[in-house]
């Protein structure tokens, strides 16, 4: 008599503790997405705004290809960090 009711209390124990689980994995993958979108935002606000102080002092042309260069050596330097810590 005691052994059923020891499984359905370790099934509900169990079942309490998974839900759990995947309350705690949808919190994080809920605040991992929120902090990605707050790092592309604040990455274009920047971007902008460099570019907009880059435009004032030397023509549009030449602005741009200081913004790309700087995305591009940050890929670069993104891709080089990935590759270090892979292998």
């Amino acid at each position: 008599m005691i052994g059923p009711l020891l499984r359905v209390a370790a099934s509900a124990a169990a079942a309490r503790s998974l839900r759990m689980a995947a309350h705690d994995a949808a919190t994080h993958a809920l605040l991992m997405l929120g902090a990605g979108a707050a790092i592309a935002v604040g990455a274009v606000c920047l971007t902008c705004a460099a570019f907009v102080l880059l435009e004032r002092n030397i023509d549009p042309a030449g602005a741009w290809a200081i913004v790309g260069a700087f995305w591009a050596l940050m890929g670069l330097f993104y891709f080089v960090a990935t590759r270090r810590r892979r292998g």
